[in-house]
């Protein structure tokens, strides 16, 4: 039987172009992801997560970079909302915001978040950050089957006692 990689796809929830661009470009540089999805704001964070309108066939995301500072809605709100559902709540999640108060730092912990990192003001300091959040998350962590594999695999390939649980296997 052929060794099958896990499909790895990232979600990046960013308003602003220029650390859109460099996301972008340290993960198709340096990381083997099989699907990266850039969405500008937090409704459509949400949309894409429930495969609402343009998302229907998107891919069940492996890793969430999340901003705090978002139109429509927060952060923060899409954070609360990944924590609320059962079928999201193993997604890792990581803060990656210009914020580096204390308050928002408590917040995004409490509400669940995986990790909290604050953007650097230089650009190759921001490439190195994104390249350990690769490293670590997409290659060195392991992450629940369901996370890893497409809806139609998991379902194929998971047996009766085998199947995803929302609490994180706990």
């Amino acid at each position: 039987m052929p060794l099958t990689l896990p499909a790895l796809s990232v979600l990046v929830v960013e308003d602003d172009p220029g650390d859109q661009l460099l996301i972008r470009e340290v993960f198709e540089e340096h990381s083997a992801i099989d699907a990266l999805t850039i969405v500008d704001d937090g409704a459509a964070a949400l949309a894409y997560l429930r495969r609402e309108g343009e998302y229907v066939d998107a891919p069940r995301p492996t890793l969430m970079l999340l901003d705090l500072n978002l139109p429509l809605r927060s952060g923060g709100e899409v954070l609360e909302q990944v924590r609320a559902e059962t079928a999201w709540r193993a997604l890792p999640v990581v803060i990656l915001t210009t914020s580096d108060e204390e308050v928002d730092v408590a917040r995004a912990y409490a509400a669940g978040a995986n990790a909290y990192i604050t953007k650097p003001l230089h650009w190759d300091e921001f490439a190195a950050k994104v390249r350990k959040l690769d490293e670590f998350y997409l290659r060195t962590a392991r992450l629940p089957r369901h996370l890893t594999l497409g809806e139609h695999e998991a379902r194929r390939t998971s047996g009766p006692g085998d199947a995803p649980r929302g609490d994180g296997g706990a």
